[in-house]
């Protein structure tokens, strides 16, 4: 059975090793990695950083209102395609909520919205936590795709040749290898035989299902900051504007 999850998160252990493994948890969870590291993550932090930065050098003449208020609805679209790729990720989805702009005038518009907190909360999550979360996010799916490429290690181990003092010896080297397999100089294992390419598939598949766990972790924080960031601020008037909202328990006393 899963783990009991203090949040709404999809994205659950597994104590079982191997029912993590082939859970759609661990699945979604490198899918929404690969997503931000390959095309989300570069592309939103690209399209926002370039639209601000564009702004605001125009900004001090009187052509760069309409800028700011188009960077503004730009940085906007991308924080709402970010809000929508961490739907299937929540049990509940995340909502952002902004100043409604009620003056007229392109000015007015672009006042509002660069005013408003949560345009630089989009601005926050966009560019200026893109470089952690994504040397974050690649270096997690480095170590797990290479783990998964190990574990196949036996049927490809034969292809790969290479070529020491004009020599050419298949294997996948394992360490430091400057002048071939068996020098004096070299360390590591030299993978050129199938019981050592069986070893290294049982050493990477012990490591894969280990790993996994760290790949689902490094998901589960990567939305969790991004839910924090991106969602709405909580209203500390809430419980007392339901209270005054909705009728109490006690009956009204007109007859």
């Amino acid at each position: 059975m899963p783990r009991a999850s203090a949040d709404d998160l999809r994205l659950r252990f597994w104590r079982n090793p191997l029912r993590l493994a082939v859970s759609g948890s661990l699945w979604h969870s490198a899918g929404f990695l690969l997503a931000y590291v390959f095309v989300t993550g570069w592309v939103l932090f690209s399209v926002a950083f370039t639209a601000s930065v564009a702004a605001a050098c125009l900004a001090i003449t009187i052509a760069g209102f309409p800028l700011l208020a188009g960077a503004a609805g730009v940085v906007r679209g991308c924080a709402n395609a970010e809000r929508a790729r961490l739907r299937p990720v929540f049990t509940e989805p995340v909502r952002g909520r902004y100043q409604p702009v009620t003056r007229k005038g392109i000015v007015a518009q672009a006042s509002t919205r660069w005013k408003d907190r949560a345009t630089w909360r989009d601005v926050a999550y966009l560019v200026g936590l893109w470089a952690p979360l994504f040397i974050l996010d690649t270096v997690v799916l480095t170590v797990w795709l290479t783990l998964l490429g190990g574990i196949t290690t036996p049927v490809w181990y034969r292809f790969i040749g290479n070529t020491f003092s004009g020599h050419t010896v298949h294997g996948i080297q394992l360490g430091y290898f400057p002048n071939g397999p068996g020098a004096a100089d070299s360390w590591g294992v030299y993978v050129d035989t199938l019981p050592k390419a069986l070893l290294t598939a049982a050493v990477c598949l012990v490591g894969f299902l280990a790993f996994n766990y760290v790949l689902v972790a490094t998901a589960r924080a990567h939305a969790r900051v991004a839910r924090a960031v991106l969602r709405a601020p909580e209203d500390p008037l809430a419980a007392a504007k339901d209270v005054l909202a909705h009728p109490g328990p006690l009956q009204s006393l007109t007859p």
